[in-house]
């Protein structure tokens, strides 16, 4: 992957704990190493083919400059999330920021702190079996696109499929989407579980009804064995309306533990 970086950009503003730093600020360091595809620019010579270092440095001074924070940790998230929201074109971001006038009085060149933010690719699974059951997956998908830290790719058509396990209940809508997003697992996860929250889901009964069910499928090629939120989706592979739409939007992704494509996963007979 080709990089742009942007080496000791000087910033100068008014975050830190203490009252006297938002008063008086201070300068802060700023490097960021930028993964992305450079090779239209280098091929065409075109300055609508390159990420606009200059246009983006005078950004990252606004974007930096705008509030107060109190850590550099929170103001050096803001500067990734600015970066992978606005730039398309960009994949990660590895960002320091320095903080060489911090009141610490020892003899130190610098505090700084580095965060690495990237797009991860998931699939998520969604299924609806209470009141408007388009509309609860439609609002769902909204929620998920509008977040700054989620991005709609695709979504399957849905299919309507019997219920499994509590048969007592009324069919359900069923398909899956993909999106791109800046969270680990374990805060997608939580992410997800406060969209269903906001759509009156209530879990009073195992494989009971619900206004909408949001499970992460894949997310990268990760293997999780953590309960919160295990990958690839334990039973993922027992569930045609599961498999039937996330072949519909990605036949070849691979499962991270069978080594099998989605079309090859569908052709089990002991799936339903």
């Amino acid at each position: 992957m080709d990089q742009l970086i942007i080496k000791d950009l000087e910033l100068f503003a008014y975050h830190g704990v203490n009252q006297e730093e938002k008063n008086m600020g201070q300068k802060f360091i700023l490097e960021a190493i930028i993964d992305l595809d450079l090779s239209s620019a280098g091929e065409n010579d075109q300055i609508d083919s390159a990420l606009n270092y200059a246009k983006l440095c005078h950004e990252l001074q606004h974007t930096f400059t705008d509030y107060k924070h109190d850590l550099i940790e929170r103001a050096a998230t803001v500067l990734c999330d600015y970066i992978l929201t606005n730039y398309a074109q960009v994949k990660k971001v590895d960002v320091t920021l320095k903080k060489p006038w911090a009141p610490i009085h020892l003899p130190l060149d610098y505090p700084a702190v580095r965060l690495v933010r990237a797009w991860h690719k998931a699939y998520i699974a969604l299924g609806s079996n209470m009141g408007d059951k388009e509309q609860n997956i439609k609002q769902a998908l909204d929620y998920i696109n509008k977040a700054p830290h989620t991005q709609l790719v695709t979504s399957s058509s849905l299919i309507v499929t019997a219920p499994v396990g509590y048969t007592d209940q009324d069919d359900f809508l069923n398909g899956v989407c993909e999106i791109k997003t800046t969270l680990s697992p374990t805060k997608l996860m939580d992410f997800l579980l406060d969209i269903e929250n906001t759509l009156g889901r209530t879990r009073t009964l195992h494989w009971g009804p619900r206004t909408i069910d949001l499970d992460v499928l894949y997310y990268d090629d990760c293997i999780t064995d953590d309960p919160h939120i295990t990958i690839p989706h334990p039973r993922m592979t027992e569930r045609k309306f599961v498999l039937e739409p996330l072949n519909e939007i990605a036949p070849y992704a691979i499962h991270p533990l069978l080594k099998k494509r989605t079309f090859e996963l569908i052709k089990d007979t002991d799936i339903v």
